[in-house]
């Protein structure tokens, strides 16, 4: 492809917002061109910001407008697996953001549609383009870490989301612990056995009023037999919390950071710095390389590298974390392959 590949971003939220400034912006083989939101307030706000003539809040009118290469959906997760059906029967090329939906069912569907259609497809795992996580597995891949043998992964929100929100995202690990489950197993570079988990509504009482948790622990045993445990909270008082430790036989890895700026102050009193305090300005440069990376893929004619298979390990992994909880027991990750017991 020699022209700028013409994109379409479908839900102009929080993160559909900066998704669309990206590839207005900061993707010079891309051109925005059209913006769509259930929200004609939203949608037309963001035309305007952005410089974009097109805005609509039908997303059919850019499935079916052939001069639209690809989509960026970032829309409410109920309506992901719909949209992306759409676009791969219009021929576009797909980014979404995770999940893919919200059962593995739903899920198959939307991927059968992608593989039949032959488009592309890549999930909005951003850690994967993050640069310290980027090192790390590099690290990892290049054997200089020897044999892994165990992963301790952590994400914690500074404060719960509404509970509007919280009622239709999924529960924790499925909106939330999600980036972990593809994160330890990327990391690993290994297929999941099986995992334990367990977990308590210790923030606020409207997690147990919803049937979920908003604390919790989940043990992994990988198919060569190492291990990972990630936390996951609803809560950090002081701030974002995401890190990732990784043990090896030859050393280990700390990866992450918590200062939003790299200064420390020393009083009498003692030494203070800032911290990150949400997840847009902690990953901000890996929402840009992702997006870049989707395009580029387009213009090369390359898959992507965060595809299908990745989005429906890790939502399995939430299947499975949700069974262990329930059943107080281990879960193999087989009973949710397809044809599976899921």
């Amino acid at each position: 492809m020699t022209q700028r590949v013409r994109v379409a971003v479908i839900g102009v939220g929080r993160l559909g917002r900066r998704h669309a400034e990206v590839i207005a912006y900061q993707t010079p083989q891309a051109e925005l061109v059209a913006i769509a939101d259930a929200s004609a307030e939203a949608a037309r706000t963001a035309a305007d910001a952005l410089r974009v003539e097109r805005w609509t809040t039908d997303p059919a009118e850019i499935m079916a407008d052939p001069n639209i290469d690809a989509v960026v959906i970032a829309s409410s997760t109920a309506t992901h697996a719909a949209l992306i059906i759409a676009a791969a029967k219009a021929g576009k090329d797909i980014f979404c953001e995770k999940p893919i939906a919200l059962d593995l069912a739903t899920t198959d569907e939307a991927i059968d549609a992608v593989a039949a259609a032959g488009v592309r497809l890549q999930v909005g795992f951003q850690r994967r383009f993050d640069v310290p996580y980027v090192k790390a597995k590099s690290m990892i891949d290049s054997g200089v870490m020897g044999s892994i043998e165990f992963i301790r992964d952590a994400m914690r929100d500074p404060v719960p989301a509404s509970r509007e929100y919280l009622a239709t995202c999924g529960g924790i690990f499925r909106d939330l612990t999600i980036h972990n489950f593809d994160n330890v197993r990327w990391l690993m570079g290994q297929d999941v056995d099986e995992v334990f988990t367990m977990g308590s509504a210790l923030v606020d009482p409207m997690f147990a009023e919803l049937n979920d948790v908003d604390t919790s622990v989940v043990s992994v045993r990988f198919a060569n037999g190492s291990l990972a445990s990630i936390e996951s909270g609803r809560r950090a008082g002081f701030g974002y919390d995401v890190r990732t430790e990784v043990f090896g036989s030859e050393g280990a890895l700390m990866i992450g950071y918590t200062r939003e700026t790299a200064v420390l102050h020393y009083t009498k009193e003692g030494v203070t710095s800032d911290h990150v305090q949400w997840f847009l300005d902690r990953f901000a440069d890996a929402y840009t390389a992702e997006l870049v990376a989707f395009v580029q893929s387009i213009v090369d004619d390359t898959p992507t590298s965060v595809g299908s298979e990745a989005g429906r390990a890790a939502l399995a992994m939430a299947y499975a974390a949700e069974r262990s909880l329930q059943e107080h027991r281990p879960v193999k990750l087989a009973e949710f392959n397809r044809g599976g017991t899921a």
